[in-house]
């Protein structure tokens, strides 16, 4: 089971994920806020974006929006945008 063990802040709505088995890559949250759910529609504002966290390994924000780990591994991964945290450095 993979899990998300950290994130960092990139320019926009991206962020960095790093995963449980070594791997990481930025994720552009755009399309979800150009959804503008009810639950993702806070998300397009700034200062609610960067309060994500993890939590149990699943990107989480305050409102109760979350999404697992091994959904952001397999969408990066499908994209190409998945690398090796070595190759990262």
């Amino acid at each position: 089971m993979i899990k998300l063990k950290s994130t960092e802040s990139k320019d926009g709505y991206r962020l960095l994920l790093h995963f449980s088995d070594n791997t990481c890559g930025t994720y552009d949250f755009t399309p979800f806020i150009e959804a503008a759910t009810e639950m993702t529609t806070p998300l397009s504002d700034p200062p609610f974006f960067s309060r994500y966290f993890i939590e149990l390994g699943a990107l989480a924000w305050p409102n109760g929006f979350d999404l697992s780990a091994e959904s952001l591994h397999r969408r990066l991964q499908e994209s190409g945008g998945l690398r090796n945290n070595a190759e990262a450095a």
